[in-house]
Parts: structure tokens; sequence; C-alpha cells
């Protein structure tokens, strides 16, 4: 994909996603966590998706104690969730709320990069799972709620890890790339906005356990300095399609 950064001068309002509707998937995780609270405090009304209802509830109490949008809650085990379960779920976003203003898929898993020639098939199944499959289905069932949406963007979050030993995370990666980049040539010119993020290294669980004694762990930066690019890509401002947004710095 053709590489991009936010526009220099964007500096987001303090509603700039008031009365959007977006579905955030990962929603506990490193990502999906404080952009669920950026786009929340931003307006938005987000649906939590994760499969740790524990933590899914913890969230909710989190933002409606902030004040902002009153966000929803959809328990979802990506790994083992169906078809049926993708499709229902779309229907059920479009009975309670009739439109997606924006998807953002931050669910992730490392999976264990290894020699190809020692990789595990349970592993490699199960990273394709979450990381590709899911996305794939989700994207499918939720491409109807965001066409009824006047200005809507799906936002993949992806990865530069390449070459030895990244086995399914990096094969999951470049399939999400291309699907990003197939969704972006068929929409063109609509009101779907279809791009990726590639954040670099950030201090995440995924990064900390892909890199367990890496020096620059500790100076790292964390999510939440990535927060003005994600609102920027939910913002009715994004007039790009068919980019991997890359941080400013």
């Amino acid at each position: 994909m053709r590489t991009a950064h936010i526009p220099t001068e964007f500096s987001p309002a303090a509603e700039s996603l008031q009365d959007k509707i977006i579905l955030v998937t990962g929603a506990t995780g490193g990502y999906g966590k404080t952009m669920s609270l950026a786009f929340a405090s931003a307006g938005a009304t987000v649906i939590l998706l994760g499969k740790n209802v524990r933590l899914l509830e913890n969230l909710y109490d989190e933002i409606e104690a902030a004040g902002y949008p009153m966000p929803a809650i959809y328990p979802l085990n990506l790994e083992g969730a169906t078809e049926k379960d993708y499709y229902e779920m779309g229907e059920n976003i479009a009975k309670e709320f009739g439109r997606l203003d924006g998807l953002l898929h931050a669910a992730v898993t490392l999976g264990a990069p290894t020699p190809f020639e020692h990789s595990d098939s349970e592993t490699w199944y199960q990273v394709m799972q979450i990381n590709l499959h899911g996305p794939y289905l989700l994207t499918k069932y939720c491409i109807p709620l965001l066409k009824q949406s006047a200005h809507a963007s799906l936002l993949f979050m992806t990865d530069d890890k390449l070459g030895a030993y990244w086995d399914a995370y990096a094969v999951s990666k470049q399939g999400i790339n291309g699907l990003a980049q197939t969704l972006a040539a068929e929409y063109e010119g609509s009101n779907l906005y279809v791009n990726a993020i590639n954040p670099g290294p950030t201090k995440t669980a995924l990064h900390i356990r892909a890199y367990p004694a890496a020096p620059s762990n500790d100076s790292l930066p964390i999510p939440e300095r990535h927060r003005n690019m994600f609102l920027y890509m939910m913002s009715d401002e994004l007039d790009q399609s068919g980019y991997c947004f890359l941080p400013l710095i």
C-alpha cells in the first residue's frame, strides 16, 4: 500500500466524532482500549468488542464515569467465532444502531514466532483465525452498515514484521494489507474510506512479548501518543483511501 501521514495541521476538535458509531475489536487490548477511550472522548458511541466480559465491563464503566456517550458491549471470541456469529452481529448492530461510521480492527495475536519447519499448525490456525479470517468475516457483514454512513472509515492495523521467523503473524498481516488494498480499490470514490495504520514499535503487551529483552522497551511510545492519528482516521476530515498511515515521528 502507499504510505501517508496525517496532515500536520490536524488538531482534533473536542467533539470531532460527535454522534458517530464506531466498532472497535480487541477493545480491551493496548490499542483497542486507548482508542476506544479516545473515540468516546471525541463524542462517539463506541461498540466494544472483545472476549473478556469482565474487562469489557470495566472499560464500559470507565467510559460512562468519564461522562462520554454510553458505549455498547459485544462479547465475541474471534478465535472460535463462526460465520453465523458474525452475521448475527451485523444483524444486531443494524437493529440497535442502523449504521456504522467506523470500524477499527485492533484485535491481534502474536502466535509463536519460530523457524518455519518448526511451525505449529494449531498456532498457525489460531493466528489466522484472529488476525485474518475474523477481520474478513466481520468486515463482510459490517460493510452494509458502513455504507449507510455519510462518511465511513474502515481501518485495519498492520505491521512490518517481515522476514525470517515471524511465521503466521507476518503472513496474516500481509493478508490484511492485501484485504485493505482490495477493499480500497472496490470502494474508491464512495463514502467508505479504507486504510491501514502501522504505528510502529509501541509499548504494548504484544511488542514486549515479541522483543522481551530489547533494551529500548522502556523508552517506547505508548499507544496514547498516536491518538490524533486514529482520531483523524475516524473523522470527517479523512479524505484518503488505500493508504497505510505511519506516525509523523
